[in-house]
């Protein structure tokens, strides 16, 4: 355990707290069993080393364990939290579960031995905590941590303090929000540096290999999370990295499911699986029309790249020649994590099931959605807008 501790505090040292992402304000952490679930690179990591930073205890009675360290090939998770428990600890912070074998029972025991000890636990955002054996979900308060918004960017990279916009207000008072924000600052030269970028953190240790730390990313996560967390055979892998690039190539893509079966090399429920795995790994946003009905196995009507720094990592020099793609992208990225976005014939997205937005440049026109109720443009290239014609930027501060 002294080894364990011995890193803990390796990686204290290395830990920034001048900046706190608003998501850790979401957080109840007076709960005794916590679960935060999030796509590699979203900051799940320093969250925790920042609040273990707040708490000032010592590492007696609070520390941070990685369970994919060496340690663990030859120790079990319960045994160290008796031998923390017997030294006076009271908060155990757990990193990376899903490297654990069997974690979710682990937890569930330690949980429920030792009443005093309050756990907090990452995972990838494929983790599933709902098991019969275990049931995770009828103790742990789980919360999903997404990346950067364009407004938490600009508060990172500007030092500003700018708070959430809810969608109504945006779509009510877009004008006089959009007029005090670029009154301040210059929005479209930071939302362009954000699109290639911006949505993960660590654009903040070094942007010269921002991109080629995401290209890493993204192997990583389907090399070694998808084979530790969907038990996809290494043979499959090559197919999976096949997919994930005939699709980057051409989104967003409105998927013909046998052809693109048979120009991958398999199976049509293997592809659904397999685009559903890209999902849950926030490597691509799904799309689906309203009444699409049960979406498990489920033909999506749309598909996107999760977010446009993917995107700009993956499509190269493409990405500046479809530039219609990435104003989508954001779009979509944006509003899908605080509303439902579906597919929709009329315009491009359907919002919340009231809303109907087509996004464009600055002279997109109503043409597609003229006589539509409550519908909108979300355009790019403006700093402020008129009437239902809405800067694409100001979207970004929904979050």
């Amino acid at each position: 355990m002294e080894q364990l501790i011995e890193i803990f505090h390796e990686k204290m040292k290395r830990i920034k707290a001048k900046y706190q992402r608003d998501f850790a304000k979401k957080i109840d952490w007076n709960d005794r069993l916590i679960g935060v679930k999030g796509a590699r690179g979203v900051g799940k990591t320093t969250l925790l080393m920042q609040r273990l930073k707040q708490m000032q205890l010592p590492s007696s009675q609070a520390v941070y364990v990685s369970l994919d360290e060496l340690w663990f090939t030859e120790n079990k998770l319960v045994d160290l939290a008796r031998t923390f428990v017997q030294k006076g600890g009271k908060y155990l912070f757990l990193d990376e579960v899903h490297k654990y074998k069997n974690w979710s029972q682990e937890i569930k025991n330690i949980y429920d031995t030792w009443t005093e000890l309050h756990i907090v636990f990452t995972g990838s955002s494929m983790l599933h905590i709902h098991d019969a054996r275990t049931d995770l979900s009828r103790r742990a308060m789980v919360y999903t941590m997404q990346g950067l918004s364009f407004r938490e960017y600009l508060n990172i990279s500007q030092s500003k303090d700018y708070q959430s916009i809810t969608l109504e207000n945006i779509l009510s008072n877009h004008i006089d929000i959009s007029m005090q924000i670029s009154g301040e600052i210059k929005p479209l030269t930071f939302f362009y540096q954000y699109l290639k970028n911006g949505y993960y953190p660590y654009f903040l240790e070094n942007e010269n290999n921002y991109l080629a730390r995401l290209r890493e990313t993204v192997l990583y996560t389907l090399e070694i999370d998808l084979v530790h967390l969907r038990q996809i055979s290494t043979q499959h892998i090559d197919k999976l990295k096949k997919l994930l690039y005939v699709l980057s190539q051409s989104v967003p893509y409105t998927p013909n499911i046998l052809k693109l079966s048979e120009q991958i090399g398999v199976s049509r429920n293997t592809l659904m699986n397999y685009l559903q795995y890209l999902h849950e790994a926030e490597l691509f946003i799904l799309l689906f029309s309203k009444n699409s009905g049960n979406q498990l196995m489920q033909k999506p009507d749309k598909m996107y790249l999760h977010n446009t720094n993917i995107y700009y990592a993956l499509a190269g020099n493409d990405f500046k020649n479809n530039i219609g793609a990435v104003r989508e992208t954001f779009f979509v990225n944006q509003l899908s994590q605080s509303a439902i976005v579906n597919y929709t014939e009329t315009g491009d997205f359907l919002v919340n099931e009231n809303y109907i937005f087509e996004v464009g440049g600055r002279n997109k026109g109503f043409k597609q959605i003229a006589n539509l109720p409550n519908s909108y443009l979300a355009v790019d290239e403006k700093e402020t807008g008129v009437e239902n014609k809405i800067p694409l930027w100001l979207f970004g501060f929904l979050m």
